[in-house]
């Protein structure tokens, strides 16, 4: 049995530094389990020798494969390539990704593309008779049963198990193998886009109340908050400094 866990370039998210992503680090332990003694669990990276990528190798991968691709380029393409005559049974992949543009809808699209069918947040899961029994995960720690027939792909949710302890040893005799991708396309900055930074929005419905007259309770519909504060931009060291000791001022306690 032949199981592939997809890899991605995971960044910690304080520090910036290559980091595995943790949920991925589950899948290799849960893609363990369903192997067995006698399957295979391989590593599937759409990118360079990254380490955070490097490290998987000491959690319990017996391979890892690298297709080239650039950082701005849509990995589909780089994985159905390395997949193609070498179908595994199952493809495991974290719910989501660490490493800024991770939206977590890869493996949906990788599913779409080879025809599969996916499972999404497994907790657990057992392949037997040619069918995968998934235990999924739901909101407010509900569980459900899902069996799947054949080939799928498999999402982990972060309530699985934890990932296998790091063995350094692993990780320097691992066997890395790297192939070329296809000519892929860049569509994860398309020109025309402005980036800006996250800014939060005022809530549009206001707290309605039942009393009041019905004037009010459209004026509390209709109003928007300011959520206060105001935006510096690029000011000078004394400016900044006033603001902060401002800001702290208003929530210094008052003596009694």
């Amino acid at each position: 049995m032949r199981i592939v866990v997809l890899l991605s370039a995971g960044r910690h998210p304080a520090t910036g530094d290559p980091c595995p992503v943790p949920v991925e680090l589950q899948a290799i332990a849960l893609a363990r389990r369903i192997a067995g003694a006698g399957g295979a669990v391989e590593g599937l990276h759409a990118g360079g020798r990254d380490a955070a990528v490097l490290d998987a190798l000491g959690h319990g991968i017996d391979g890892l494969t690298l297709v080239g691709a650039g950082a701005a380029d849509d990995p589909l393409g780089a994985l159905v390539a390395a997949l193609e005559g070498r179908m595994p049974v199952l493809i495991l992949a974290g719910r989501r990704g660490r490493g800024g543009a991770d939206g977590g809808l890869l493996p949906y699209r990788l599913a779409r593309a080879l025809g599969w069918p996916i499972v999404a947040d497994a907790i657990a899961a057992e392949f037997a008779g040619g069918e995968t029994r998934v235990t999924q995960a739901l909101p407010r720690g509900g569980r459900r049963a899902a069996t799947v027939r054949g080939a799928a792909v498999i999402t982990v949710h972060p309530a699985a198990p934890a990932p296998l302890p790091y063995v350094h040893r692993a990780r320097l005799a691992g066997r890395v193998s790297e192939a070329a991708g296809p000519a892929l396309i860049s569509a994860l900055a398309p020109e025309g886009i402005e980036m800006r930074p996250y800014r939060a929005r005022p809530k549009l419905i206001g707290d309605v109340g039942g009393g009041g007259s019905a004037e009010a309770r459209l004026q509390a519909v209709s109003e928007t908050r300011d959520a206060g504060g105001r935006v510096m931009r690029h000011p000078s060291p004394d400016e900044a400094a006033v603001a902060i000791l401002d800001f702290v001022a208003r929530f210094r306690p008052r003596k009694a």
